[in-house]
């Protein structure tokens, strides 16, 4: 193991040792739960954001936890770092045989296909086993939703042209507007939930991540109305005072601005 893990690996063993810190040597793969999605989304932001000085950082944060609850198996005997290293080695060399062996492929599209035949072959040695056993529980909704069509996407369960997406996508929309009419409250929870689905569906089938979409669409909308509250701001006005009309004018100067920007910069395409 190089040095500089082994280190990590030493610092980390300190830390949970009987002279170490009191919070490390009490923290439990549960407590540390919300610590390793908290970490998951910095390095999240920090992609976002295009720091590689803070991408650095955080990727070092998201390390620590890896390193973390691998010692504290350890400590229990059930697993240790080298075991997690050794384990996921063997899985990248097996789930590559284009690479590691001799089998060949044409496009990144071979490659997941291949790659989920491989893992349907580990878990049909498991009985009841399924290709979506694999989609953790926990994720986002949006993500989890991706994962799932992507999964049954390469095992030939897909559309066959975008039309039928788009047609998909009217459907849910239609089946939540009769909902809708009727009052109908858990069907209309229902057919939102179908709406949604059928979006994540159109974005995959158009090789866009729906969470990027999404947490671009809302850092765009806290940008804007950050602009409303402080034009308000200096107005001397509260933005519960002026009402929506007043608020409207500013949130379309925010745009305007936004595609002045743009053309500024080159980017021949304004936010809509």
């Amino acid at each position: 193991m190089p040095a500089k893990f082994e280190q990590l690996r030493r610092v980390m063993e300190r830390l949970r040792g009987p002279d170490g810190c009191p919070w490390d040597r009490e923290q439990t793969h549960h407590s540390l739960t919300p610590y390793l999605i908290e970490e998951t989304y910095e390095v999240l932001e920090a992609i976002d954001g295009g720091d590689d000085r803070k991408l650095a950082e955080e990727l070092g944060d998201l390390l620590l936890q890896i390193v973390f609850h691998s010692q504290i198996a350890q400590e229990q005997g059930r697993f240790s770092i080298e075991d997690v290293v050794d384990g996921i080695i063997e899985k990248l060399k097996r789930r590559h045989p284009h690479v590691f062996g001799d089998k060949r492929v044409k496009s990144s599209r071979d490659v997941l296909i291949g790659w989920e035949k491989i893992k349907h072959q580990e878990v049909k040695k498991k009985k009841g086993a399924s290709i979506l056993d694999g989609v953790p529980r926990e994720l986002p909704a949006l993500l989890k939703a991706h994962r799932v069509q992507e999964k049954v996407s390469r095992v030939g369960f897909d559309w066959e042209h975008i039309d039928q997406v788009f047609a998909k996508v009217e459907e849910e929309l239609a089946e939540f507007r009769r909902a809708y009419r009727k009052h109908q409250k858990e069907q209309v929870e229902e057919e939102l939930g179908d709406i949604f689905f059928a979006l994540v569906n159109l974005a995959r089938y158009l090789e866009t991540s729906p969470e990027d979409a999404l947490r671009r669409t809302i850092d765009k909308f806290i940008t804007r109305f950050k602009f409303v509250e402080s034009a308000l701001q200096l107005q001397g006005l509260d933005p519960r005072e002026v009402g929506l009309e007043a608020m409207d004018k500013l949130w379309d100067e925010a745009k305007s601005q936004e595609s002045e920007n743009d053309l500024i910069s080159g980017n021949s395409s304004p936010r809509r």
